[in-house]
């Protein structure tokens, strides 16, 4: 019950956010927070929006099978934090945009602008919704099966909870239930590292230096370039990830765009691409003392990495403040991320595909539509209830990011137009080439594709466009 009740006087808190931040919000407001966030607050809120809670319970786990490599792909981060707010916020704050996708309308054409638009509500409508599905059955397996309480009305309620406080707010909310959830999800973080350094029976110094020693602690592989920890591969892929997924996604931009100028915009991405690796690091760091107790304690390490958090946890044998801090992490971490999806697919349904900014009526009905689709969604990964399909769809999702990268690459890069009306069939093409290629050298010379895979697909897109480009200078 102790649990139950937390989460609700956490809800509470946001929804007290939400009453404050709501009064007399329209449009503007929602989709832009006016243009006058502080820098620092979307700097630090932006820790928790891309931490999701999928990834609480995951990066932990990745050192059992990768060690800390993950670390080179946290390093690449940086560099692409740097290029999304040298190359990519300069034009967008130019053109004063409210979506990013509005730029691809300008430079290429309708065509290319709705494919864009279209290609991130489809991946950000799937991808959230498998992340919070995959947090939605943790919460029900360790806290709500206790109490009788249906899968279904765990997911509407909560999908429900996100509705309420930010249905009204929308982006100039978010900047403040964010601040606050990151707030909580690094505390919870914190408290745990140091809860199973009290059950290691060691001081923080004395884990630094274990951690340290440990096997598992390695963090750069130069030596062998056919495995995914390889770190050119991974450091590279970083880059373009961050590109991708944040300088490309409306989701990731939208907080970023209500700074008041670009020079606070920069500041705050620059800030938050250095944090992301401390974050990353503490996980990290607490996969490895996890280890360390399972193999201290005599207990065989799970089978799979994801497990190895949730064993943990489940056992309780570190205290049921674990249980209650893990709770409160991963809830802080899922719906720091679930809301500005929510928010987001709610601006590009408006703004790109209805082309009806200013109209209120419109945005209440498509965000209260977006959360009915959303636990939709949900439903339907349950009802399945395949850990492959929701594999699969991961990997579609990260597919259906390369042809944004080539069509935005195109247009920056070049100066040429293209023709507009191939440019859907290129986007769709790009990403079935991507796997059929994939595949076939996988089976034929024991090479696989990593994040690299991302930039492939995005070179694809843009010979496309290059193949179907028109001599007229570009509008």
């Amino acid at each position: 019950m102790i649990i139950i009740g937390t989460i609700l006087a956490y809800f509470c808190i946001l929804l007290l956010i939400s009453r404050a931040t709501g009064h007399k919000a329209d449009n503007e407001a929602f989709f832009r927070a006016n243009g006058r966030s502080p820098w620092y607050l979307v700097a630090f809120g932006m820790i928790g929006a891309s931490i999701s809670g999928v990834t609480f319970v995951s990066v932990p786990g990745m050192v059992m099978a990768g060690d800390m490599t993950y670390m080179q792909t946290c390093l690449g981060f940086i560099l692409g934090y740097f290029a999304v707010a040298f190359l990519l916020l300069p034009v967008y704050y130019r053109l004063r945009l409210t979506t990013i996708y509005a730029y691809l309308r300008g430079r290429l054409g309708r065509r290319s602008y709705k494919t864009g638009a279209g290609f991130f509500l489809l991946s950000k409508m799937t991808g959230a919704a498998v992340r919070f599905y995959v947090v939605c059955i943790i919460l029900q397996q360790f806290v709500l099966d206790a109490y009788g309480i249906p899968f279904p009305v765990t997911v509407t309620v909560l999908v429900a909870l996100i509705w309420l406080y930010t249905r009204r707010g929308g982006i100039r909310t978010l900047v403040l239930t964010d601040t606050f959830q990151t707030l909580c999800m690094l505390l919870a973080l914190v408290l745990i590292i140091y809860k199973a350094v009290d059950a290691l029976g060691m001081t923080l110094p004395e884990a630094a230096r274990a951690i340290a020693a440990d096997s598992h602690s390695r963090i750069f592989v130069f030596d062998d370039w056919m495995p995914k920890q390889n770190f050119w591969k991974q450091f590279l892929s970083g880059i373009f990830i961050v590109i991708v997924m944040t300088g490309l996604d409306q989701d990731m931009m939208q907080k970023n765009l209500t700074c008041k100028t670009l020079h606070e915009a920069q500041k705050d991405m620059c800030t938050y691409g250095f944090a992301f690796v401390p974050a990353n690091l503490l996980f990290l760091s607490l996969g490895v003392l996890l280890m360390m107790y399972f193999t201290r304690t005599g207990q065989p390490l799970p089978a799979l990495p994801d497990d190895l958090m949730l064993q943990a946890v489940a056992g309780g044998q570190l205290g049921t403040w674990v249980v209650i801090l893990f709770t409160i992490g991963i809830v802080a971490a899922c719906f720091s991320s679930a809301d500005s999806a929510l928010t987001a697919l709610t601006t590009t349904f408006c703004v790109d595909i209805c082309n009806r900014e200013k109209d209120e009526r419109l945005r209440r009905k498509a965000h209260l539509g977006v959360s009915v689709v959303f636990v939709l969604f949900i439903l339907v990964f349950r009802l399945v209830n395949s850990t492959s399909l929701i594999d699969a769809i991961y990997t579609i999702v990260s597919y259906t990011y390369g042809p944004l990268l080539g069509l935005f690459s195109f247009g920056l890069l070049t100066k040429r137009s293209v023709n507009d009306r191939y440019i859907p069939y290129v986007a769709v093409a790009s990403p079935l080439l991507c796997f059929a290629l994939d595949t076939i050298v996988s089976k034929t010379t024991g090479y696989q594709f990593g994040y690299e895979l991302l930039m492939l697909n995005g070179l694809i897109t843009f010979s496309g466009c290059w193949l179907s480009r028109q001599t007229a200078p570009a509008r």
